[in-house]
């Protein structure tokens, strides 16, 4: 890469007081193509810092035109989609350090082009010493039931009929004449489409389905609205909330946390270190009211950033939802210079709360959207979350997630060096969207103990979409897998009992027969996505996802940052990026690195013409 070329024209561009966006988006070919280098990417940083010297209008005109030359979205998805992101892009670059960890993280988590900068240390102050109290033994008593609903993304303009393989992040829209109801080749079922979000009466159907179900309470791990990132404002949020909150009302008591979508822009939730101007308040308000007519009382502590504790009627449950959003790799107003060690004092929020927990001898659910080891969790914020909950395993009866629209579970450990069924000290849940993306939509349904409140079995429930196409017939939701009944019996000795828990201890030696017998891998790797699209996954990569459900810290995650490209090589000796779009992928910004360098790959030529240019400049 020659990132002075690039530094270079800008700089002579803005001396002459030229527009420096009309070539600027021509003109960063070679920057981008050398980006895919860790090196790159900070020169990258650099050349995108002097861009946004020049303002936050001339930033959202280059990225955009990078975004079209890329080609990697529709014309309008790059400009409304930069446009919403802008902002918060612009805030992080201007005060960007490169070289900084700031920046390391940034090429690290968001391109995957750097190694991970080592986790800093952060000092956390627990009230109290660990004690050596343990899990408490099962009841004995009747479980009961508890629905888990996640990543709904209703779309609430889906229309049956139109093109489901369309060229926007989601279809089933008449985005263009021949997307509209009629003109397609592949329209849209009435119950919905793996290539679009899904419309309201698929939701409408689940609710009457876990309804009938009957559970004693449910939780809703976020993601309100559709994946429409590029059209999404204020008043759609709000929309979206007013119906799904209103549907989940269906079910009773529900505990609800806040997702990544669940605002306009999606995934930038900043904390009180940035101006009040760029906060969405009014999405914690909306959210805040929406949830207190969900639940019986009132939290016990609340906090003005999406998060609440509250005890659940009649019971020693401690309920915690925390906003995950200020941890998210997405959510750019993380790149603060320097990256804060606790966004919005969250995490002694947290403690706190665990501590009054503890002491008053109650059990603790902990709810969020994005699960604390997963890739998309910074690692900083992941490991301190992890100091947390190790601390205070002993009253964490579990946790529970959603975000990766995949059936999933993580396990943390006391020793990630030494990950043991012994040193297995916490198990968090993550349930699979209604959503179809992934597979066919699903809820989850736990039996719980009534007095530990620990996890005896979950029984995962999906829908066949295709299979009504009446208006008046919904698809049956039918029991897919129950956790004890697929894995208990595969362990020694067997864990069959309706009454004994699955304990983190349960779900490691779980993972230790994946290694085992490799059907038992393939098995539960099937199961991620419902039996949908399962892709191969042998070696490497089932040692590596072994890995991930081990991986309650995300610095011991072995899958990687998460690439938004990939790199390969031709049989020609040069090397090809191939732009992704994984499930719930909400930050353009993130692929138009990968799109750049494929585009740069493809036209060498022109490369290097535009490469003499920046050396006369």
């Amino acid at each position: 890469m020659r990132p002075a070329f690039f530094l270079a024209a800008l700089a002579s561009l803005a001396s002459t007081h030229a527009n420096p966006e009309a070539d600027l988006a021509g003109s960063i070919w070679d920057d981008f193509k050398g980006a895919v280098t860790c090196a790159g990417c900070e020169g990258l940083l650099g050349a995108l810092k002097l861009v946004a010297g020049l303002g936050q209008s001339a930033l959202e005109h280059v990225v955009t035109d990078a975004c079209k030359l890329a080609g990697i979205e529709d014309d309008d998805v790059c400009e409304g989609a930069i446009k919403e992101e802008g902002t918060a892009v612009y805030y992080a670059l201007k005060n960007l350090k490169v070289g900084s960890h700031t920046s390391k993280t940034f090429c690290s988590s968001i391109a995957g082009l750097c190694d991970y900068p080592d986790v800093r240390p952060y000092n956390l102050t627990f009230p109290v010493a660990k004690s050596s109290v343990t899990r408490p033994p099962p009841s004995g008593q009747s479980p009961i039931r508890v629905a888990h609903i996640s990543d709904t993304h209703v779309d609430l303009q889906y229309t049956p009929g139109a093109n489901a393989q369309c060229t926007k992040p989601i279809c089933c829209r008449s985005f263009t004449p021949e997307d509209a109801p009629g003109n397609a080749s592949s329209p849209c079922g009435l119950w919905g489409d793996h290539h679009c979000d899904p419309p309201l009466r698929l939701e409408d159907s689940m609710m009457d389905a876990i309804a009938a179900l009957n559970p004693t309470f449910s939780i809703y791990t976020g993601d309100v609205p559709p994946h429409d990132i590029w059209l999404v404002n204020q008043s759609s949020v709000l929309q979206s909330f007013n119906s799904t909150y209103s549907n989940l009302g269906k079910l009773g008591v529900v505990y609800a946390a806040l997702g990544n979508h669940d605002a306009a822009p999606v995934n930038l939730f900043p904390s009180d270190k940035v101006p009040p101007s760029h906060n969405p308040q009014w999405a914690y308000d909306a959210l805040a009211s929406d949830w207190s007519n969900l639940v019986e009382g009132s939290p016990s502590s609340t906090t003005k950033h999406g998060s609440y504790s509250i005890i659940h009627p009649n019971s020693n449950l401690r309920i915690i939802s925390y906003n995950s959003v200020f941890y998210y790799k997405y959510n750019f107003y993380a790149f603060q210079e320097p990256m804060e060690y606790d966004p919005d004092n969250q995490l002694h929020w947290l403690i706190s709360e665990l501590q009054a927990a503890e002491t008053a001898g109650q059990r603790v659910w902990m709810i969020a959207h994005i699960p604390t080891g997963n890739t998309d969790t910074l690692h900083d914020y992941s490991h301190y979350l992890d100091q947390i909950i190790n601390r205070y395993s002993a009253s964490i009866a579990a946790l529970f997630f959603g975000h990766t629209h995949t059936d999933l579970f993580q396990i943390s450990y006391t020793n990630y060096n030494a990950r043991t069924a012994d040193s297995a000290t916490a198990i968090g849940y993550v349930t699979p969207s209604m959503t179809p993306d992934s597979g066919a939509p699903a809820f989850r349904i736990y039996d719980i103990d009534p007095v530990t409140f620990a996890v005896l079995d979950y029984t995962v429930y999906t829908a066949d979409i295709n299979s009504t196409d009446s208006p008046n017939t919904p698809p049956k939701w039918v029991k897919y897998y129950s956790a004890k009944e697929a894995y208990g019996s595969l362990l020694t000795p067997p864990v069959t009992d309706p009454n004994v828990e699955m304990t983190p201890s349960f779900w490691h030696k779980v993972t230790a027969q994946m290694e085992k017998d490799d059907s038992v891998f393939q098995a539960w790797w099937s199961r991620t996505t419902r039996g949908y699209n399962v892709t191969e996954c042998t070696g490497e990569c089932a040692k590596n996802k072994i890995c991930s459900l081990r991986g309650g810290d995300a610095q011991f995650n072995c899958e990687g940052p998460g690439t938004p490209f990939s790199i390969t090589k031709r049989s020609d000796g040069v090397n090809e990026v191939h732009v992704e779009r994984p499930f719930c992928e909400d930050a353009v910004l993130a692929r138009i690195v990968g799109g750049l360098a494929r585009k740069g790959v493809d036209a060498e030529k022109f490369v290097r013409e535009k490469a003499r240019l920046y050396e006369k400049a």
